[in-house]
C-alpha cells in the first residue's frame, strides 16, 4: 500500500500533468468584444443581447426568455412577474447557494427550507408536500450541481395543490429531462452566467417562461418598468396592447459585451455538456466500484446532465471519516488545490444567510420569526455537507478520459489508507501545501 501524498508520499498525479482551467478564453470571443467597443450600441436591448436570448430559449426548448443582470435577479423577477409577495410562503430546498431564499425575502416572502434526498441533494418531494399551507404560492426546485429531483412528479404536485413551479437552473445549462429542457418545463425559470457556470459572462442572468404575459412583465420589472417597445421584435412579438404595462421597477440589464460573450460560449455550449457528461458517467462507474463510495442518483427520465459541480458521497459509517479529512488527503494526490470540497451549508446554518441582520425585512413580529432560518430541521442537508458529500467544479470534467482514471485513482488510494486518514491533524493539510509548492 503507497503512503499518502499528504503524509509525504508520492501522490496520484504526476507534477507535470495539468488541469483544464475556467473559464475558457476563446479568439473569436475576443473578436467580437473588439467590434462592439467600436460600434454605438454597448448595451439596452442590442443586437447580440436579443440573437443570444431567442438561441438560448430555441436550446433549452422554452417559449419566451430574456437576459437579466443575475440569478439572484432572475429569481426575483421571476417571483414578481408571478404576483408573489409579502407574507406568501415560498418552499426551497434547504441546501442550494443562499440567493435562492434571499431572493423570497427580496420581494418580502417567506422562505420555507424543506430538506433534499440523501442521494440526489435536490428537493424531497415528500418533505415539500408536508410543507404545503394556505399562505404556500411557489416552489422553487434547484437543479443542483449534476441531479434533479423527479421533475414530472413534482409538475403533477403543483398543479395539484395550485402552486406556481420555479425553476432555478443556475448549475444546469444544457440539461434535459425525458427529451425536454430544464428551465422550459415550470412557468418560469431562472438562470445564472457568472464566472464559474458552464456558460459565463462574468455575471449575468436569464429568465425562461411561458406565456407572453409573463415576457410583457419581466422585460418590464427588469428595465426601468417601460413596456416591452419590440424594437427589435422578438420571439415574433409585437408591442403588446394592454398587456404588459409598465411596472415599479428597477433596471436589472445585461450589456452587449456580456451577450456576445454568452453567444460565443453558446456555440460551445452542447459539446463541452456532452463531455462532462460522458466523464461524469465514466467517473461515477469506476467510483461505484470502490468500498465506501456511494455515487449519486441520476433519474432514468435524464436525457442528458448538466453539471456545475461533479459530486458524490463517502459513506460515513463504513469508512468512519469526515468528509473533509477525506478531501484534504484527496486534493493532495491530485495536486489540485483545494478542489474537492464539501457541498453549501444548510440555510439554516450558513454564514452567508442572514435574513435577521437587515431592518427591512422586520414587517412584523410574526414575519420576523417566520422568516428564521434557525426554525428549520433538516437533517438530510446537513448530513450532506457535514459528513458525506464530496463536489469538484466540473472543470475537472472538462479534461480528457484517462483523467477520471487519475481521479478514481486517487479515491481508491485514500480509501485503502482510510486508517490514516483518520489520524489526520487539522494542520496536516497546510503542511502539504506548503511543502508541495
Amino acid at each position: 500500500m503507497s503512503k499518502l501524498a499528504i503524509l509525504g508520499g508520492r501522490p496520484v498525479r504526476a507534477k507535470s500533468k495539468s488541469w483544464v482551467s475556467w473559464p475558457m478564453a476563446h479568439p473569436d470571443d475576443a473578436k467580437t468584444l473588439a467590434r462592439i467597443s467600436k460600434s454605438e450600441r454597448w448595451s439596452y436591448d442590442g443586437p447580440y443581447e436579443w440573437r443570444f436570448a431567442e438561441a438560448f430559449t430555441k436550446y433549452q426548448g422554452a417559449k419566451y426568455g430574456l437576459c437579466c443582470s443575475n440569478g439572484t435577479v432572475g429569481i426575483q423577477l421571476a417571483l414578481e412577474a408571478l404576483g408573489i409577495g409579502a407574507y406568501d410562503e415560498v418552499i426551497v430546498p434547504g441546501m442550494t447557494w443562499q440567493a435562492t431564499a434571499a431572493a423570497c425575502l427580496d420581494i418580502n416572502a417567506i422562505p420555507i427550507l424543506t430538506d433534499i434526498e440523501p442521494d440526489t441533494w435536490c428537493l424531497d418531494l415528500d418533505a415539500m408536500e408536508a410543507n404545503i399551507t394556505r399562505r404556500t404560492k411557489a416552489v422553487i426546485v434547484v437543479h443542483l450541481y449534476g441531479c434533479m429531483t423527479d421533475l414530472t412528479r413534482l409538475k403533477r404536485m403543483c398543479k395539484k395543490h395550485g402552486l406556481f413551479l420555479i425553476e432555478d437552473c443556475a448549475h444546469q445549462h444544457g440539461s434535459f429531462w425525458k427529451g425536454q429542457g430544464v428551465g422550459s418545463i415550470g412557468d418560469v425559470s431562472s438562470w445564472s452566467f457568472q464566472e464559474t457556470k458552464t456558460l459565463s459572462s462574468g455575471e449575468g442572468g436569464f429568465n425562461m417562461c411561458r406565456t407572453r404575459d409573463l415576457f410583457y412583465k419581466l422585460y418590464s420589472l427588469r428595465n426601468c418598468g417601460r413596456p416591452y417597445e419590440a424594437d427589435p421584435p422578438v420571439f415574433g412579438l409585437k408591442k403588446p396592447a394592454g398587456i404588459g404595462t409598465a411596472l415599479q421597477s428597477g433596471n436589472f440589464r445585461i450589456t452587449e459585451m456580456q451577450a456576445a460573450l454568452l453567444l460565443g460560449g453558446l456555440k460551445r455550449l452542447d459539446g463541452e455538456v456532452k463531455l462532462r457528461d460522458g466523464n461524469a458517467r465514466y467517473l461515477n462507474g469506476l467510483l461505484a466500484e470502490i468500498p465506501g463510495i456511494l455515487p449519486m442518483r441520476r433519474r432514468r427520465e435524464i436525457t442528458q446532465q448538466g453539471y456545475f459541480n461533479f459530486a458524490f458521497r463517502i459513506d460515513p459509517k463504513e469508512l468512519n471519516v469526515t468528509n473533509t479529512a477525506f478531501c484534504d488527503a484527496l486534493n493532495a494526490e491530485l495536486r489540485c488545490g483545494d478542489a474537492f470540497e464539501a457541498p453549501y451549508d444548510p440555510l439554516h446554518q450558513c454564514d452567508l444567510y442572514k435574513p435577521l441582520t437587515k431592518k427591512r425585512h422586520k414587517l412584523d413580529r410574526d414575519y420576523w420569526k417566520a422568516i428564521n432560518p434557525k426554525r428549520f430541521k433538516l437533517p438530510v442537508c446537513e448530513e450532506a455537507n457535514q459528513r458525506a458529500g464530496i463536489v469538484v467544479h466540473h472543470q475537472m470534467l472538462m479534461n480528457r478520459r484517462a483523467d477520471m482514471n487519475d481521479v478514481a485513482a486517487a479515491v481508491r488510494k485514500v480509501v485503502d489508507n482510510i486508517d490514516a486518514v483518520r489520524k489526520l491533524k487539522p494542520g496536516t493539510r497546510k503542511k502539504y501545501q506548503a511543502l508541495a509548492h
